[in-house]
């Protein structure tokens, strides 16, 4: 149990590490007073520029993914249920998401919204269906332009694709269902200003999108990402 802990808590001080913060300090910048004041990666690209807000997205990605990989070897001595790698993996990757939404080293002040922490959770605990949403996530930020409904779309649709291959019986698929519910409540805001019309464009602004092109995409890559996954499953 002991162990179990230990890599509880070491799965939140990695996942408190601020990447964005560091960065702009790094430019002499607080990026909670510019841009969105968010600790994430498009803050950091809309701020800092592309190259550094990748390099931002890459490290959030692998401080949840990392704690999932590695910290389930470390607990052996735990007793049922929580010897389950899986179950511990869960754990952790939760950890590494509080602390990248509410990091112990800005004083549980705000942090990112979770989605690129998150992703490397799921990454590692299912890849295949984790990379199915990534590519969806894709295709609609380069369809519609916006982040935040990439994010939404993806978030909505790992728990099918996980529902579909591993069952909805699994703990997998509730923990998808949890986060996905997470990520809606920590976009509250931007889904507001989505149907204001208002919410920040990625790219050129004022740039429209062509909306039947990107509903047509949308749908296509959902749909062959489900069947991916019924193939799969």
């Amino acid at each position: 149990m002991i162990q179990l802990v230990a890599a509880i808590v070491a799965s939140y001080l990695l996942g408190s590490i601020p990447a964005a913060y560091l960065a702009g300090k790094s430019r002499g910048i607080d990026l909670r007073k510019h841009g969105s004041g968010n600790l994430g990666a498009t803050n950091v690209i809309r701020v800092l520029g592309t190259k550094i807000g990748l390099l931002v997205f890459a490290f959030d990605m692998a401080k949840g993914a990392l704690p999932v990989a590695l910290f389930p070897r470390w607990v052996t001595a735990a007793p049922p249920p929580v010897s389950d790698p899986i179950a511990i993996g869960i754990l952790c990757g939760i950890a590494a998401i509080v602390g990248h939404v509410r990091p112990v080293y800005l004083k549980f002040g705000r942090g990112g919204k979770g989605v690129a922490t998150a992703a490397g959770v799921f990454l590692a605990l299912a890849p295949v269906q984790t990379t199915l949403a990534l590519l969806i996530f894709a295709v609609v930020l380069l369809s519609s332009g916006f982040v935040s409904l990439g994010s939404l779309t993806s978030a909505a649709v790992l728990p099918i694709l996980l529902g579909v291959t591993v069952g909805v019986r699994s703990p997998l698929f509730a923990i998808s269902v949890v986060v996905a519910l997470f990520v809606f409540w920590t976009h509250r805001a931007n889904i507001v200003r989505l149907r204001n019309g208002e919410e920040h464009r990625f790219g050129k602004a004022g740039k429209p999108a062509k909306r039947p092109a990107a509903t047509l995409a949308i749908s296509l890559v959902i749909v062959l990402a489900v069947a991916i996954a019924a193939r799969l499953a």
